[in-house]
This record gives structure tokens, sequence and C-alpha cells, in this order.
């Protein structure tokens, strides 16, 4: 037994964190000092109504005085509600809830794996893209296309082939050299790999070599789903219906909820005791996803969020036009990122220390998650306040 003192009683896998953040409001959050942050990040994707909305804070406070928690073995209305208002909204049939968006991708592996047992396939496998990123458990984080994550996690599960993200004819070799493919699982745009966004055509390629060779398409839309993208789900703007889609993130801005929907099949293959979650689909979590997706529909923020960040892409690529580190600035709805051409991490204790949230992932790329909610002042601010950064960042450099 390890008799040394505890310094810290949490473990180790977040490393030191900077700040702490104690309060938020709107677009803004403060630290346990007063400082006051514009919030470009929102929770990695989460609060896409900002912090402390109040339809949402309303809806919690009131289930909470309801009921917590009953567990799946019972009805939950609100949880019916909730997943009727989902499948409203992306055209599929049947929901399973969890609490997080590891959760969902696994409820998608698992349907693809009762998908290729129905199908009397020996070693369902499902095509999976490099760069990806779907979860940190065993399954998630197998489909996940990062040695970094899976590093020390070994062995890792069998089942799963990659191909290079946005490469069409590299799926399509798989099919030729692969009788054992049920499924691909891919991101619409890849988040944690650098917001990288495929040719206009790579979903409907996806779409039309899964029709042929009988696979489910099965779409993550963790970060791409609840409006980020300037539409409910980043699918919509490319004229397909997934057989399996995946959301978390945003669906409750901040309660810890997850769901998979799927149609057609798909949407069959659960049978009673083949999957399940103790807290999952839980009232009061329910009750915030509610709250979100009507905020988000009345509000008509898919849209704000369509218009605004093309907005943001136009006056970054002003700002920005003659800034010899700046690679590319690529983006669809408030899912920005900005490509320099090396690494940039230490921008993120910057930007904090000139009031500005962000984020730097893939090592050389700024990603800008901001609230949906975010108004044109506070979008100028975001502008003024990272280009200036960037320049100077440049200019160091130089």
């Amino acid at each position: 037994m390890n008799t040394e003192a505890v310094t810290d009683p949490l473990m180790n896998n977040y490393g030191k964190r900077a700040l702490t953040l104690v309060k938020g409001q709107g677009a803004y959050a403060w630290d346990d000092q007063g400082r006051k942050y514009l919030d470009a990040l929102c929770g990695i994707a989460v609060c896409g109504l900002g912090h402390a909305h109040p339809a949402v804070t309303q809806a919690v406070c009131e289930q909470a005085q309801t009921l917590v928690h009953c567990s799946n073995l019972y009805n939950i209305p609100v949880q019916r509600q909730l997943a009727e208002k989902l499948c409203q909204l992306s055209g599929m049939s049947r929901v399973f809830f969890g609490n997080s968006g590891a959760e969902a991708n696994e409820a998608a592996i698992k349907l693809a794996r009762l998908y290729g047992r129905q199908k009397k396939v020996k070693t369902p496998t499902i095509i999976v893209t490099e760069k990806s990123f779907h979860g940190r458990t065993m399954a998630t984080l197998t489909a996940t296309g990062s040695r970094k994550v899976q590093a020390g996690f070994e062995p890792l599960l069998k089942g799963f082939t990659r191909a290079p993200y946005d490469d069409l004819e590299a799926v399509a070799r798989i099919a030729e050299n692969n009788t054992e493919v049920v499924a691909v699982l891919v991101e619409p745009i890849q988040g944690e790999g650098g917001i990288r966004i495929p040719d206009g055509n790579y979903l409907r390629g996806l779409r039309q070599l899964c029709n042929r060779h009988g696979w489910l398409l099965m779409l993550d839309e963790i970060q791409t789903s609840n409006g980020r993208t300037g539409t409910f789900f980043h699918y919509q703007q490319h004229d397909i219906v997934p057989d399996v889609v995946t959301t978390a993130k945003g669906v409750a801005n901040g309660f810890p909820l997850g769901a998979c929907l799927a149609t057609g099949i798909a949407a069959e293959l659960m049978t009673p005791g083949s999957h399940g979650s103790t807290f999952g689909g839980n009232p009061v979590a329910c009750r915030a996803g509610l709250a979100t997706l009507d905020t988000l529909v009345n509000d008509n923020l898919c849209q704000r969020a369509a218009g605004l960040g093309q907005q943001l892409l136009t006056r970054f690529r002003e700002g920005l036009k003659d800034c010899s580190t700046v690679r590319e600035i690529r983006g669809a709805g408030l899912m920005i990122g900005i490509e320099l051409n090396r690494p940039c991490a230490e921008l993120v204790g910057r930007a904090a220390d000139a009031g500005l949230l962000i984020n730097v992932t893939a090592d050389s790329v700024i990603r800008l998650l901001p609230p949906l909610i975010l108004s044109d002042e506070q979008a100028e601010m975001l502008v003024v306040t990272l280009t200036d950064l960037i320049l100077q960042f440049s200019r160091e450099l130089s």
C-alpha cells in the first residue's frame, strides 16, 4: 500500500489545469479570481446556449423537485418526449440514451456487431478513419484514429479496419478485399482531428458505397450536431440519411446525455437485455435536453450559427490574409479551425491572459466552438482579440 501523502485526490489524467472556472452567464465565464472570459469553446461544443441559460435552468430545477431518477426499469415520460423530438429533427425512428458521446458511439458499434451477426458474418468489421476521435472506452478508442489515445491500452479490439479520411477510393478498395465489413463509422467533420472538412461529395459517396455493399452508414455527430454547423445535424446539408447517427455534447447544454439514433433495420436490432444504462435518459438530463432543443428550434439558432459562422470566417480571413504563419482558415457554422504552420498550444494561455477561452487541437489548429447565442459584438471581440494574438505570435517567430 502506498503510504505517501496524497496532495491531489483526483487522478492525473487531465494534468495541470491553469484556470479554475466558478461561474458562467451567456457567452462569458469567470474564474475564482473574478476574471471574466469570453468563452469561445463553451465546454468543447457543449453549452451551445451559453452558460446558465434560463430555459434550461428552469427545466432542471422543476424536474429536480419532481423526480431525479427511477432507472430504465420504468417508463419515463420526458425520455419518450425527448426521443420523439430527436426523431422528428433527425428523420430517424428510434433512440437509445446514454450519458456521453462515447456511450452513444459504443451503442452504435454494438448495433453494427448485431447487424453483422444477423448476416452471419464471423468477424463483423467497421471501417473507421485516420485522425478520427470517437471516445475513450475500449471500443471507441479502438475506433479512434490516434495512437496517442490508444497508447498503453493494448490489446485493442478486433473488428475495425482503417481508411484515410475523405478518401472514397480507399473505402472502395477495402470493399474489394474485406468481405466482413458491415458498417462505416465516420465524423462528418473531424473535430479533434483539426476541424478537417471533407469534400462535398464525401458523405454522399459513403452513402452510395454502403447501399451497394449492404453496410450501415453510421455518423458520429457528437460535435457537429445540435445546430453547431448550421443545421441540426450536419448530414442534413448533404441530402443523405444515415442508418445510425450519434449525438451528445450540445444536446442538453451541459447535462450528461448522449443518444444513438437509428432507422430502418438498424433501429430493430436491439432486443430486451441486449444493451442498457442505469443513468442513461434520466428525467433531469432529458428535461434539460427538451429545453435545449426547444430553444434551438424556437430561436432559430441553427440558422444563426450558419450566418455568424460565415461572418467569422470572412473576418478572420481578412485580418490574417497576410500572416505567413496561417496555413488555412476553415469551418462550418460555429465550428472553426485556424491552422498554423507550427505547433501553437501556447496560444491557449496567451488567449486566457487576454480574456478569451480557446483550444488548440492536432498541435497546430486553433479550434473555436463558441456558443450559438454569441452576439455580433461578442463575435467581433473574438475576431479582434484572436487576430491580434496570432499576428503577435507570428511576428515573434519571424
